[in-house]
Parts: structure tokens; sequence; C-alpha cells
């Protein structure tokens, strides 16, 4: 079983690649929330599992992390463009 994490910093906008961001700037939005990304990871079809109480290691602020289980046919990065770009749809 694979366990992917992964943290609203991986799609903030504010942010640039050596402080997190995982995805190109046009697929990043501004300020992620774990609630919009455990949504977009279920419609790309995989389960989500969220964790309030935790915070990215190079932030302060406890934003949260998302957990997607059973993602074996899906790289992390193909995995994170997916989630990516039903977040923008989301957000429009």
């Amino acid at each position: 079983m694979v366990e992917n994490v992964i943290w609203p910093a991986a799609f903030d906008a504010a942010l640039s690649r050596s402080e997190g961001r995982r995805v190109p700037q046009d697929l990043a939005i501004d300020e992620p929330t774990v609630d919009e990304i455990a949504t977009a990871v279920q419609q790309v079809g995989y389960d989500a599992v969220i964790e309030r109480d935790k915070s990215y290691p190079r932030e302060y602020e406890t934003r949260g992390r998302v957990l997607v289980n059973n993602a074996d046919d899906a790289t992390k990065s193909d995995l994170l463009g997916a989630v990516a770009a039903y977040m923008q749809a989301l957000r429009e």
C-alpha cells in the first residue's frame, strides 16, 4: 500500500519551488486548504484522510495535510498535477 502525503504548500501560488511548491505556477492557487485538497483527491478517485494538526516542516502555521491511500497506479507528480487541475476547477 502506497500512502502519499500532500501538503497545502505544494499548491500555494505565493510560494516558490524552493519554499515547497510542487506544481507549476499556472496550476498553483492562492491559500489552498486541506478541505479543497481532499475534495480534489476524491474527485481524482483516491481515498483521502485529513490530518488538521500537522504543519509543513518549512512553515510555522498549522495548515494540516492530506494522506492519499492506495495510489499505487500514479506517481506523486502525476497525482499532484491532477489534484491541482481539479482544485482550479473547484475555485472557478
